[in-house]
């Protein structure tokens, strides 16, 4: 029995931004071939690890600022990075905000518990399955759960680009399906500056998301990806699939023109 296909918060925004980008990343194989490392997601996975290694209790490496800064040295991921000076800079830049983060949150201890990190979530959406890789979750006093997503290259978070996003409704679906007795709210977390956001979905609007993601999913699923055309969009000149979507419109223009003839 063939495998049910999984679709996760990056492949849907992924298809929403460039069906031909989503076609270059998960269905051509031709495409991986043309992907290129980007400095700005190895910087968020190191910080990403460190802060992972902060909140895990067994974890008892990293506890204090000093711990944390060592840790991105350690964990550091260098992929993508022009030149030896620009990632000096940015390792700098990465020890200094786990560091002011890891200060900022002992001198405030939470109140909520953390109940995972970094868990993989799966739910049935009938023609596929729903993925998902949360950050963090934690649980308050009150059962309330929260999904906390960190963001390392935002400065400012609101309520409206939560309630907005994508990803964070992804989650608190995952989140609620595999808890569907408790709360469940979604919080963005700048972690350069420390600024915060959080918004709950209405049941209304959960089950109208679901719906709407699952229309998209079967959309997704059902493409005929030879069919796709190129279209030019705001992303197009800094794609790494730039080169791909010029040879395919070399070759559709090159077809016509022989049938035409």
């Amino acid at each position: 029995m063939p495998r049910k296909p999984t679709l996760s918060p990056s492949k849907i925004t992924t298809y929403l931004a460039c069906p031909l980008k989503y076609r270059w990343t998960y269905v051509d194989p031709r495409g991986k071939w043309y992907l290129r490392a980007k400095h700005y997601y190895s910087f968020g996975a190191t910080l990403h690890k460190v802060l992972q290694r902060f909140h895990d209790e067994g974890d008892t490496g990293v506890r204090t600022a000093s711990q944390a800064a060592e840790a991105i040295e350690a964990e550091w991921v260098g992929a993508g990075f022009a030149t030896a000076e620009q990632e000096a800079q940015a390792q700098l830049a990465g020890q200094e905000i786990v560091g002011k983060y890891v200060e900022a949150a002992l001198e405030r201890p939470p109140e909520a518990k953390t109940l995972f990190l970094e868990r993989m979530l799966r739910t049935d959406l009938g023609a596929f399955d729903l993925i998902g890789r949360l950050d963090r979750v934690d649980e308050h006093p009150d059962g309330t759960l929260e999904v906390i997503d960190y963001k390392t290259g935002r400065s400012e978070v609101t309520e409206e680009s939560v309630a907005s996003d994508i990803a964070m409704a992804c989650y608190q679906l995952l989140l609620r399906r595999k808890f569907p007795d408790r709360e469940v709210r979604g919080t963005i977390l700048a972690v350069r500056t420390g600024s915060s956001a959080s918004y709950a979905m209405p049941d209304a609007e959960m089950d109208e998301f679901e719906r709407d993601i699952q229309k998209l999913g079967g959309q997704i699923l059902e493409t005929e990806w030879p069919n796709i055309l190129p279209t030019v969009k705001p992303l197009c000149p800094e794609c790494d699939f730039l080169p791909l979507c010029r040879k395919e419109e070399e070759f559709r223009e090159a077809y016509q023109a022989e049938y035409d003839g």
